[in-house]
Formats: C-alpha cells, sequence, structure tokens
C-alpha cells in the first residue's frame, strides 16, 4: 500500500532550480533512503514535504489524500515526522515542553506532564536517546538536541518518518538499537525516509534508495541490487576514491596538557584531569558521544575555556593569558563544531567571513582600515583553490550548502599554514564528496607537520584518519591507542562508558 506519493516536484529560487521534476513513491512497512551531494535537493524536497515550502509545480499525497502546500499542520495531521538536519528547537523551554509542544496547550493548567514525562523517558529508553525531560534545552549539548528531535517526531506516533542525518551523534551500540527499533516500527507499517551520508547505515537499514544530483534524479536502485561504490558514483557523478594515508614521520609535541581540569558549566561537562599532548605530523583523534566533554577540551584550544588546574604548554611556551587571540597568535587554527551558529555569520558576506579571524593581520589591515581589494582576492582564492560553489565574494553565506560553507571554513583555518588545528566534526553532515575532500586536506596538513585534533562522532572518520587514538567520556580520557589496535566496538564500549577505568 502506497501511503506516500510525490509526484513531479519542482521547486526554483529565483534562477536556481533545486528540485526538478522529482517524484517518489513510499510503501508502508518500508524504508526508502534519499541520497545526494550538499545542495542536490534533499532538503528541500523533505521542506515541500512537510509543508515548509511550497512546490512550483507538482504535488503531495499522503494516504490516498493531496496535502494543501505550505501547511506544516496537515503534514502533522496526516502522521508525517520529520527530524530536521538542523534543530528547532525552543532554547528557553525544557526538552519536556519542546517535545510536547504543538500537542497540548503549554500555558493550560491540564498540562499532563506526568504521563508526557513518562512517554518520553519510555521512548528514549527503547531508542537509546537518553536525555532528561526536565532540562531545558539552551544547556544541552549539540548531540543531545538532537536526540530531542527525534524524540519529538516519535512522540507524536507519526506513520511515516523522515530522519534527517539521524545517526550523527550516536554509539554504534546506540546506533544498532536504533536500527533495531526501526525494524519493528517497519514491521507494524510504519514508513520511512532515511536521509544519510552514510552508505553503510543506507545499505543496513533501506529497501530502495533514491540518488538526487543538481536537483534531478541521478538514479533509483534497490538495495539488494546495488553496492557502495555504485551509490557513491551515482551521487557524485564519479567514483569516489577515499584519500591515501600514507605514513609520515611523527615529530616533538606542539601542545600538551597535563592534568587539566576545567568549570562546570551549564552547557557541558568539564575536563576531569585529563593529559593530551598534539605531535608534529599525528592526527590524534578523539571519539565520544556529544556531551561527554569535547566542548570543553575545544574551547581550551580555541582559547574560549580556561583551566582551573594543570598547565598547557604551546610550542614550548607555558600559557597564562590565554584567549582566542592568543590562540590564534600562537598558530592554533580551528573548524568548529557547529558551522552555522559558530563558525560563520549567516548574514555577513563570503568575502567578510573568511576573513573574520584575521581582519586585523598586516595582510588585510592598513593603518587601522580594512584592505577590502585584498579580502576579496584571498575570498576568490579560497573559492578557487577549495571548489566552492557561490555566486560571489559578495554572497551571503548563508545562502551556500553546507557543504560549501564548510569548504570555507576549512580553508580559512589552513591558509596560512597553521601548525595545530583543531578539526571539530569538520564533516558532519557532508556528502561523500565532500568528506573525502576535507579528509585530503587535512592530510596534507598532517604531511606538512601539523598537529591535528580530530573530534568526530562518526567512528569510521576516527577509523580512517587517527594515527592515534582517544575516547572522552564524561570529561576524562582513555589512554592512546595506535591505529588499528581497538575495534570499532571496543571503541563504540568506551564510548558508552564501559570499561575507561581499565582502558
Amino acid at each position: 500500500m502506497t501511503v506516500l506519493r510525490l509526484k513531479n516536484i519542482t521547486k526554483r529560487f529565483g534562477a536556481l532550480t533545486a528540485n526538478d521534476s522529482i517524484s517518489l513513491d513510499l510503501a508502508a512497512g518500508e524504508v526508502v533512503a534519499l541520497l545526494g551531494e550538499n545542495g542536490a535537493g534533499k532538503t528541500t524536497l523533505m521542506n515541500i514535504l512537510f509543508g515548509h515550502y511550497v512546490a512550483d509545480e507538482g504535488t503531495v499525497e499522503a494516504f490516498g489524500k493531496m496535502l494543501p502546500p505550505g501547511d506544516p499542520r496537515a503534514a502533522l495531521d496526516a502522521g508525517i515526522g520529520m527530524v530536521h538536519q538542523h534543530f528547532t528547537l525552543a532554547d528557553n523551554m525544557t526538552v519536556l515542553e519542546n517535545i510536547v509542544l504543538g500537542t497540548e496547550k503549554l500555558l493550560s493548567p491540564r498540562l499532563r506532564r506526568q504521563p508526557a514525562r513518562g512517554r518520553i523517558r519510555e521512548l528514549a529508553a527503547d531508542f537509546g536517546l537518553a536525555v532528561d525531560p526536565d532540562a531545558q534545552v539552551a544547556t544541552l549539548a549539540v548531540g543531545e538536541r538532537q536526540r530531542v528531535e527525534i524524540l519529538k517526531a516519535l512522540y507524536r506516533e507519526a506513520r511515516i518518518l523522515i530522519l534527517d542525518e539521524p545517526t550523527a551523534v550516536l554509539t554504534p551500540g546506540e546506533t544498532d538499537a536504533l536500527f533495531a527499533t526501526l525494524k519493528l516500527l517497519v514491521a507494524r507499517g510504519l514508513a520511512i525516509i532515511f536521509i544519510s551520508h552514510k552508505l553503510g547505515e543506507v545499505m543496513a537499514v533501506s529497501d530502495r534508495v533514491l540518488v538526487l544530483r543538481g536537483g534531478k534524479p541521478a538514479g533509483e536502485r534497490r538495495i539488494a541490487d546495488t553496492s557502495r561504490q555504485e551509490l557513491a558514483a551515482l551521487m557524485v557523478g564519479q567514483e569516489v576514491t577515499p584519500p591515501p594515508v600514507a605514513p609520515v614521520r611523527t615529530g616533538p609535541a606542539l601542545l600538551i596538557m597535563e592534568d587539566i581540569s576545567t568549570r562546570r558549566h551549564a552547557t557541558g561537562t568539564p575536563l576531569d584531569r585529563v593529559t593530551l599532548a598534539l605531535h608534529s605530523g599525528e592526527i590524534t583523534g578523539l571519539a565520544g558521544v556529544s556531551g561527554n566533554g569535547q566542548a570543553a577540551l575545544a574551547g581550551l584550544l580555541s582559547g574560549t575555556e580556561q583551566p582551573v588546574s594543570g598547565t598547557m604548554t604551546v610550542q614550548g611556551q607555558g600559557v597564562r593569558k590565554w584567549s582566542p587571540a592568543a590562540a590564534l597568535a600562537a598558530g592554533i587554527a580551528r573548524i568548529p563544531e557547529d558551522r552555522h551558529a559558530v563558525g560563520t555569520i549567516g548574514d555577513m558576506s563570503v568575502t567578510e567571513n573568511v576573513i573574520s579571524e584575521r581582519y586585523a593581520t598586516a595582510r588585510f589591515s592598513r593603518r587601522g582600515l580594512l584592505d577590502w581589494a585584498e579580502a576579496r582576492r584571498f575570498a576568490e582564492e579560497l573559492i578557487r583553490d577549495y571548489d566552492v560553489k557561490c555566486p560571489s565574494p559578495e554572497a551571503r553565506i548563508r545562502l551556500l550548502s553546507g557543504g560549501n560553507m564548510q569548504k570555507l571554513i576549512l580553508g580559512r583555518a589552513l591558509d596560512p599554514d597553521p601548525v595545530i588545528i583543531l578539526a571539530n566534526q569538520p564533516t558532519r553532515g557532508l556528502d561523500v564528496g565532500a568528506i573525502s575532500y576535507v579528509h585530503g586536506r587535512l592530510l596534507e596538513a598532517r604531511a606538512r607537520g601539523a598537529a591535528i585534533l580530530l573530534i568526530s562522532e562518526d567512528l569510521e572518520e576516527i577509523l580512517a584518519l587517527s594515527d592515534r587514538i582517544r575516547v572522552i567520556s564524561q570529561g576524562r580520557l582513555s589512554p592512546a591507542s595506535a591505529r588499528g589496535e581497538r575495534s570499532i566496538r571496543e571503541l563504540g564500549e568506551l564510548m558508552a562508558g564501559h570499561g575507561l577505568e581499565a582502558a
């Protein structure tokens, strides 16, 4: 039985055609994966389905009834639930209030908090999505917010569930639990559209896959009749080969932390007596479930976090007065976790964003005045060298796709050649082609002698790039292990906090 039918969907934004006559059918008890490069039109198509956008052409039909365009309430009432890639949560409300928002009147004295709280806890346990229903969303880490988004859709008992990168912040064990639950729901007739850049997950959980490229259908395959290599080639239009990880001689430690602890903040777990050394020509991979101290460690390297105990040395110099400016002056470059909230300012131009951390340097400043000609030249260089697809250096950066935005952040961080690089979730939400590109650039920096800290919740990425691997749990680090020393399952156990004391 077909429960959802998108027919000849076309959507234009000025001269750009984001969706070009795309059709998709979804049956009850079926999982259809939607694949494509960043900017291929996946999110636009799903926003049309959910009523956030109105298609210029085409129709959406759910359970035999035509959905009125541009009406999210109609989509919800039809039993469509959507977990967005970028969160749609109210920071000043609790987890519980966000989840029940729209299902009951929040100010009503009859708000049934206790039953709602019990249902949320039940769903959280079933899906391995641990979150406190009474916590304020503003205090949650990125990974915890994504868990709330998943719970919000499940709470409404959706019959059609759209999942946009649902496992980005889960351990392998939690991912397995999620997939097991999805299989149970599918067996009861739930239909799922699964959007993911992890081809292994697509192969494991989906029945069919629709690949988009440049806003058009590039191919449709049954999972039983295709391979990861074929799907990757359909996505980018050519065969995708991961960059080789050549052996590099490790140099001296460029950054040393000894017994570092940080203050406890509402936004995440503090560091607890952390000792860490980053060596020249080496990528240190840091694995862990979001919210376990990664934010504090990234903040420490960026200069936004201060240690309360312990010592830190950068290029042989002890750190006393530490700030973002001091970190930049010490040769530390950063690729931040959230490219939208922290990495860029959406309403500023590409040029303004790429010089935002260096506008006061001699290259871009002349007697206290910005040299806009040089700034534009720099932006043009990054656009050319990093193959960024954007209208012009004057375009607002929020108009770019996630992959192109990430390429600009990468170029800003790697030019000129930094000695220490913080790469915090550098490929989150990127397609296979963009991931390969980012990995290649990081490996080039490694070959030049940079010391790189790679913070990622993607264990495949950690295992592929890292020369040595650490796991963080509750603000504490496991001992280092060399490439290939621990399996993905063993790392997943450490991420969940099991065996860290004995590791």
